[in-house]
């Protein structure tokens, strides 16, 4: 059973940072997709970062480019979110969330977050002085 579990959250100043870890475990592949999704109260859901980690292709949304970085642990089963230079607009619960097949992980990503195979419970991010 695939499983995902999200931890460093918490509540940062404007213009600080913050790292998201999300460790996984259960998948018999060590070829799929992974990401980072978050949701703002009151908004939809929103792909922010993904990367494949067959060859380490990763994806960002275009707000969060040059402010954050994916990154994963493949030994660790661990995949890294960086995030500097934090904004308001920044806040939101963040989702770690697994594709089995990283073929499509750029379109899930991007453009549909529904079709991610797995998913964490979430941890949230709140910038705000």
């Amino acid at each position: 059973q695939v499983q995902l579990v999200e931890s460093g959250g918490g509540l940062v100043q404007p213009g600080g940072s913050l790292r998201l870890t999300c460790a996984v475990s259960g998948f018999i592949s060590v070829y799929y997709g992974i990401g980072w999704f978050r949701q703002a109260p009151g908004k939809e859901r929103e792909g922010v970062s993904c990367i494949s980690t067959s060859d380490g292709t990763t994806y960002y949304k275009d707000s969060v480019k040059g402010r954050f970085t994916i990154s994963r642990d493949n030994a660790k089963n661990t995949v890294y979110l960086q995030m500097n230079s934090l904004r308001a607009e920044d806040t939101a619960v963040y989702y770690c969330a697994a594709l089995k097949d990283p073929e499509f992980l750029q379109h899930r990503c991007m453009f549909w977050s529904n079709g991610m195979d797995y998913w964490g419970e979430g941890t949230r991010v709140t910038v705000s002085s």
